[in-house]
């Protein structure tokens, strides 16, 4: 069984240190897109959050116990693919239903959860780093909850950017990108805490 404090430590790394936001640069597709308001963001989080932590479970136990077993490793982002989109039309399925306001405010960006490279990042870097089931959970669950963190704050900010006279050549993106570039700068100092 894994060390309580490595799962600590991983946590911390994956979540802060390695955002995979802004240190990974992977997800950024609904990172700049679907952060314009803090709720939306919330939500998208919250859904990255499930997918990731379950797509790290399942790919991981597919991955040691059917493909590592018939030696066919070579299949690993096909499968895992499938299963990231087969969770994503279930948690689609599930908002749909249960929180139609949600669904309708994520818009195309909820099914860009198949393609967010983040969620396949993290089934594919479990492989490579050979973590077990439970510290690849831990990664996934760190590495969306970083994701979270990092969009919501950008959604903040963005919020308050839109009662701030900017200069017109910065308005829009332009800002967006260059706050997300200042707070990439503001998580590399987290990187002194391991």
């Amino acid at each position: 069984m894994e060390n309580v404090k490595d799962l600590l430590l991983l946590l911390v790394a994956s979540s802060l240190v390695s955002n995979v936001v802004l240190s990974q640069f992977l997800g950024l597709c609904p990172f700049l897109g679907v952060s314009k308001k803090i709720n939306t963001a919330a939500g998208m989080g919250a859904a990255v959050i499930f997918v990731i932590t379950l797509a790290s479970a399942v790919t991981g136990v597919i991955d040691q116990y059917v493909l590592q077993k018939l030696h066919v490793e070579y299949l690993e982002t096909i499968v895992f693919i499938l299963v990231i989109a087969a969770l994503v039309q279930f948690v689609e399925m599930f908002l749909k239903k249960t929180m139609p306001g949600l669904y309708r405010a994520l818009g195309v960006y909820l099914p860009l959860i198949t393609t967010n490279c983040a969620v396949l990042g993290v089934a594919l870097t479990n492989v490579q780093k050979e973590y077990g089931i439970l510290t690849g959970i831990v990664n996934g669950f760190a590495t969306a909850v970083g994701f979270t963190v990092a969009i919501v704050i950008l959604a903040g900010i963005r919020e308050k950017l839109e009662h701030n006279d900017i200069p017109k050549p910065f308005r829009g993106m332009p800002v967006v990108l260059l706050t997300a570039g200042l707070m990439a700068i503001a998580f590399c100092g987290f990187s002194g805490l391991l």
